[in-house]
């Protein structure tokens, strides 16, 4: 079994002649926490998009597992396990959270998620729905309304919707976006405890959340690959740094520290 799970290999969108995503090779091992990470406009959700689907590549090839996955579509490659969270955070707002896992839950059904089908069909998700808000802390909180959570626990619950798809490989995007240091935490040891057993790839502006979870960190710049490595090599790539800050400025870490 080859060490990479998802690769890309001359990945590039364009957009009525301007290049999002240029000419990306990526490689994400089995098994490990990624991190893609660029200023604004580095092209890190548009490659998203591509990975999972949601946008057609211009050119370029996307593997997953050893197999050719660039004319998918997004249905197709969840259900080969290569899952997607989203940047806003996507739940039911009017299902309770343990509604919003259950309705997740459904997808073993097949092609529909039978809204309407009765209660007591449903129930037989109930214990694993129940299992994963556990998981992720959630288990005080499942008879509340979606709407009424607080947004770090919105993200833990969108997370678990995410689980319930069991993933073999999650992307996640900005997992920790505009939270309090207190869910900053929170999220952080919830994304070292589902990437047991598991290959994560995130995008994430928080430097002190990629420093503490990844084990390779791939810096995007203009749609394009500017560095690679670990998160004590990256931060002090002269690239990077002028990327980020300017070309007299200090190393990232220091600068967001």
């Amino acid at each position: 079994m080859s060490d990479a799970i998802l690769e890309t290999t001359g990945l590039t969108k364009e957009f009525r002649g301007f290049v999002a995503v240029n000419d990306v090779n990526l490689t994400v091992r089995r098994g490990t926490i990624h991190g893609l990470i660029g200023p604004n406009g580095a092209g890190k959700t548009t490659c998203f998009n591509l990975l999972t689907k949601f946008l057609p590549p211009t050119r370029g090839t996307i593997r997953y597992d050893g197999r050719d996955i660039t004319g998918m579509k997004p249905a197709e490659v969840a259900r080969l396990g290569l899952v997607r969270s989203f940047q806003i955070s996507a739940v039911f707002p009017h299902l309770s959270v343990l509604e919003n896992v259950r309705v997740a839950l459904q997808r073993e059904r097949g092609g529909s998620f039978d809204f309407w089908r009765s209660e007591t069909l449903l129930r037989r998700y109930e214990d694993r729905a129940r299992e994963l808000l556990e998981d992720v802390g959630l288990s005080a909180y499942a008879n509340l309304q979606a709407s009424d959570l607080p947004y770090g626990r919105k993200r833990a619950l969108e997370i678990a919707t995410t689980l319930a798809l069991d993933p073999v490989m999650l992307l996640l995007d900005e997992p920790t976006a505009g939270m309090t240091h207190e869910d900053v935490d929170r999220v952080v040891a919830l994304v070292k405890r589902v990437a047991q057993g598991r290959t994560v790839l995130l995008v994430e502006h928080n430097l002190k959340v990629v420093q503490g979870l990844c084990d390779t960190i791939t810096v995007l710049a203009r749609g394009a690959v500017l560095a690679e490595g670990d998160y004590a090599a990256v931060s002090r790539n002269p690239d990077v740094i002028a990327a980020y800050l300017g070309t007299e400025a200090p190393p990232v870490e220091a600068a967001h520290g």
